[in-house]
Order: C-alpha cells, then structure tokens, then sequence
C-alpha cells in the first residue's frame, strides 16, 4: 500500500542542493510562531483593558523578538466575553508552542493567561444565568 519515494525533492536537485534563500532552524520557526501567538493575545488583552498581564505578555515578546511589541491600549468594540475566548484561544496556541520549544517562563504565562480568561468566562457564564 505504501510506496516510498524513489526520487529526490526538487531541492536537491538544484546546484548540489545548495540554496540561496535562508533557512530557519526549527527552534528559531517556533520563537517566530511563539512571538506570533503571544503578540496577537497581547493585542487582545489590551483590548480588554489588562494591563499588568499585557506588560507581562509584552516583556515575552521583546524577549523573543528583541524588541518591543506595539502596544493599542483601547478598548475592542466586541463583547467581552468574545475577547475572553479568543484570548483564551490563543493562550492555549502560546502554551502549545511554548512547550514544544521547551521554554518554561513562556508556558508558565500562557498557562495562568488561559486560566484567568477560563475563570472571567465562567463568571460571565454565571452572571447570565442569574440574570434569567
């Protein structure tokens, strides 16, 4: 059923396999995807007006990056509820590269960020349903 490839990639082929373009390691891949996820929940969490956990998001994303993330410190117009998971969503992402990359600081604040945003959805789980 399984039939291995018997030629090499277009790759190889070209001048010896030498390329011009560069090539990232794996590691420096997953700092670039980790800086990604962390930048796009520091934006959320601005948008939910958190401060301190945003200066502690934004200090993982100089440190990966080297230099500092731009920073929109307004409210977003969605619901915060809506915020909430997507920045839970994307604590998760942070978490899961965080630990494929081994880097325990950056686990450790995507961890407690799902776990914050994990806690304010069921507090506004609750509060709607005492409202009924």
């Amino acid at each position: 059923m399984y039939e291995p490839i018997r030629t090499k990639s277009a790759v190889h082929h070209m001048d010896g396999g030498r390329t011009d373009y560069p090539h990232s390691s794996r590691g420096e891949a997953l700092d670039i995807q980790l800086s990604g996820h962390l930048s796009a929940l520091l934006a959320v969490t601005d948008g939910l007006g958190l401060d301190e956990a945003g200066d502690r998001i934004a200090e993982q994303v100089t440190r990966l990056r080297g230099a500092r993330p731009a920073r929109l410190r307004q409210p977003r117009a969605e619901s915060t509820a809506a915020l909430h998971q997507r920045a839970h969503d994307l604590a998760a992402r942070a978490l899961l590269v965080a630990a494929s990359r081994a880097d325990t600081t950056a686990a450790i604040l995507a961890a407690e960020r799902m776990d914050a945003h994990a806690a304010a959805l069921r507090s506004a789980d609750a509060d709607l349903a005492g409202a009924h």
